[in-house]
């Protein structure tokens, strides 16, 4: 197996580039030496495992590593597949340094024995984004017309789209290339907005690359077999189809992927209308999952999706076939959270709608559904005014008089016109600097805390970031890297302290599959089996868990978190409490202690509740190396 890491460092300002390797022992993967390099030269990094083009499923994961734009520290991005070409280049990472002088593509090649080809090649990127298919998914046509024809296989793009030019919170989308024909099922690098670092730090707007490196992959089906069967007696294939059930199809809901099983069984959970429902009674709550999921957005993406088996890979050979589509609409269940119910849409068409125009647009589409919800709450209310957010409409948000269709349509539409607003900047809007600023400046000017209506999550300054989709303390938890599943979201009561070292431990398993460049869907084998086959291949099992022990303190060590800045922050954990004791008779002794804490002072006990988490995260991420 490969002993040294090789990256490619590119100075975009110069064109000029050189190659380094990395001694591998003092790293293992991309994280921890996308660290590393991040720290002394301010990249954007990306590359893949050791695992990368190997016989273990989901280990093509192309990692993404830089400072974010949006959450204003070191952050961790990921895209399904696009490390299967990657790995063809015979590199384990690139790094880009400084700033193309124009707008660029970049383009990489490399043919078996060769050396590498590399050229930036300007691009009048906002002529392309205004034709044909429009923002990312031009992008990536004009580029694959442009380059195509010199790969000798299939290669893969990666582009940004508008949003990465006006925003920080820009994503990196790439579809899977397939005998000549880009595919509809788009992957994304989203979380961190590092397509706005890529854009606006860098210059460039899209990469393309591919080659016919063949290196040295583990491949032994028989070795591998012999592993999990000592630790799980079965074979590798027989538990990575258990382990992906849940994104493939389980028997127990007649549903499948994230989207349908998180919605067969979330009931009293639901988050709706910019989380006003968790001010419901559960008996309310319950009704709307009922009658607007069940019966609506799950019956139609059950009968469109499961049922027809309308479902696809990443890109790589892989039994969870997670991709759930509908034509060329693909179904996430946070996209189509918060850009659906969380904006007050329960029907497909509509969601589909404003989720192509975001990815279009090339948003990070979990954040920026939250900042739609929360626009929409502010004109519901009447603290934003239309014209102030260069649009026309306000949202229909009456739930007692609610059209599922009509309502929901008219719902999609108002969030396409906000997200033109965004990237046009209509109105006072303006979010070049994040949305905690813009929020500060609306304050100003109008006397209103608007940021009182968002669920955010806050770092330094001007970091930000809308948490996952699940109704629990840990989404909004003090963690040096948040928006990821870097943190407990399991629906337990925990005490605070308790809760901070488990988020402490689930970063590091998260870490783990990182670093192999795993996807996340297989961790029911690879947290554990991950450090075993290091061991096997490299004899480094504990040298590498000491690594993702060091490289998690060393994140922990840049934490600026700060404070719950919004009520409804405080209002999200309080109302989760309540509902854990009265609904779901949580036996847990502290837990009405906390309740009759917050209900007394909501913001002594929301920072008391804070802060011992912190304390958790903090004692269980101290660096002794």
């Amino acid at each position: 197996m490969q002993d040294k890491m090789k990256v490619l460092f590119l100075d975009a300002t110069t064109g000029y580039y050189r190659m380094r390797r990395y001694n591998v022992g003092d790293y293992f993967g991309p994280v921890d030496l996308g660290l590393h390099i991040s720290d002394n030269y301010n990249t954007l990094n990306f590359g893949t495992g050791l695992f990368a083009g190997s016989i273990l499923p989901g280990s093509n994961r192309l990692i993404f590593t830089g400072f974010s734009p949006c959450w204003r520290g070191f952050f961790i991005s990921s895209m399904g597949g696009a490390g299967l070409v990657f790995d063809n280049l015979g590199l384990n990472m690139i790094s880009l340094a400084h700033r193309a002088p124009n707008p660029s593509v970049l383009y990489l090649n490399r043919v078996h024995g060769e050396e590498i080809e590399v050229e930036l090649v300007p691009v009048d990127v906002h002529r392309v984004w205004s034709s044909g298919r429009g923002g990312i998914y031009a992008l990536m046509d004009w580029v694959y017309e442009r380059f195509g024809a010199r790969y000798s296989d299939d290669p893969r793009i990666l582009a940004t789209g508008p949003a990465s030019f006006f925003t920080d919170c820009g994503a990196i989308g790439s579809v899977p290339v397939s005998k000549g024909k880009l595919s509809h099922v788009d992957t994304w690098a989203g979380r961190g907005g590092l397509g706005s670092k890529m854009v606006q730090d860098h210059g460039i707007v899209a990469v393309i690359y591919g080659g016919t490196v063949v290196d040295e992959d583990f491949r032994d089906r028989k070795v591998a077999d012999e592993w999990f069967e000592n630790k799980y007696q079965k074979k590798l294939a027989a538990k990575d189809f258990e382990a992906t059930t849940k994104y493939r199809f389980d028997p127990t809901l007649d549903t499948g992927g994230t989207f349908g099983v998180n919605y067969a069984h979330m009931g009293g959970k639901i988050m709706a209308f910019n989380y006003r429902t968790h001010a419901w009674t559960e008996e309310q709550r319950r009704d709307l999952h009922q009658r607007f999921i069940l019966d609506h957005y799950l019956k139609q993406f059950n009968e469109e999706t499961i049922s027809k088996k309308q479902q696809a890979t990443c890109g790589e050979p892989c039994s969870a076939v997670c991709k759930k589509m509908n034509g060329h609409f693909k179904k996430d269940y946070e996209p189509y959270q918060t850009m659906g119910p969380l904006c007050g849409i329960f029907d497909q068409r509509a969601a589909e709608t404003l989720n192509r125009h975001c990815d279009t647009l090339g948003f990070d589409a979990i954040s920026i559904g939250g900042v739609l919800a929360w626009l929409m709450d502010l004109l519901d209310l009447g603290q934003m005014t239309p014209e102030e957010l260069g649009v026309t409409e306000r949202p229909r948000w009456d739930a007692a008089h609610f059209d599922v269709v009509e309502d929901s349509l008219h719902n999609a539409r108002l969030g396409v016109s906000l997200l033109d607003s965004i990237v046009n900047r209509r109105g006072s809007i303006d979010f070049s600097e994040g949305v905690r600023k813009w929020a500060r400046r609306i304050h100003r000017q109008k006397g209103v805390k608007i940021l009182d209506r968002m669920v955010v999550i806050s770092f330094g300054r001007k970091g930000w970031m809308v948490p996952n989709q699940y109704w629990t303390p840990g989404a909004l938890s003090p963690m040096a890297i948040m928006g990821k599943y870097y943190m407990n979201y399991g629906y337990d009561f925990l005490p605070p302290r308790e809760l901070g070292r488990s988020c402490a431990n689930r970063l590091k398993k998260e870490l783990v599959i990182d670093n192999l460049g795993i996807c996340r869907f297989h961790r029911g084998w690879a947290e554990d089996m991950g450090p075993q086959v290091m061991e096997h291949l490299y004899q480094a099992k504990d040298a590498f868990l000491q690594k993702v022990s060091v490289t998690a303190s060393r994140i922990n060590s840049r934490n600026a978190s700060v404070f719950w800045e919004s009520a409804r922050d405080t209002e999200y954990v309080l109302t989760y409490l309540k509902r854990r004791l009265e609904v779901e008779k949580d036996p847990h002794p502290e837990l009405p202690g906390w309740i009759e804490r917050f209900e007394r002072d909501p913001e002594e006990a929301g920072l008391a509740f804070w802060f011992e988490t912190l304390k958790g995260i903090h004692e269980s991420l101290r660096d002794f190396q």
